[in-house]
């Protein structure tokens, strides 16, 4: 599973690990502003990067790359919204209307 050169442009601006696990998200995101939700194999975040129109928050969402869906289960990037949103619920709203 490759991602696109843009979600890949947008990794790299807001710093986020192509393949982690859950737990090095949640402490990154705790520590930002931001927040993790597991939900079945995929994990979402919502991650906090200035925007001076206000909207400063984004999705992500990475899928389980193995049979283990533990805080230290390898997950890997699967997206990224390439719209901003006004707060952290929208941005997990996002997130769970991706198919």
């Amino acid at each position: 599973m490759k991602i696109s050169a843009k979600t890949a442009a947008k990794a790299d601006a807001y710093r986020l690990q192509r393949i982690t696990t859950p737990e090095h998200l949640e402490m990154k995101m705790m520590h930002n502003g931001g927040v993790m939700v597991s939900f079945n194999d995929r994990t979402f975040i919502a991650g906090y990067y200035y925007n001076p129109n206000g909207c400063c928050y984004y999705g992500a969402i990475y899928r389980f790359t193995t049979a283990d869906h533990s805080i230290e289960g390898e997950c890997k990037l699967v997206t990224i919204s390439e719209e901003t949103f006004i707060d952290n619920g929208h941005a997990i709203a996002w997130c769970m209307a991706q198919k």
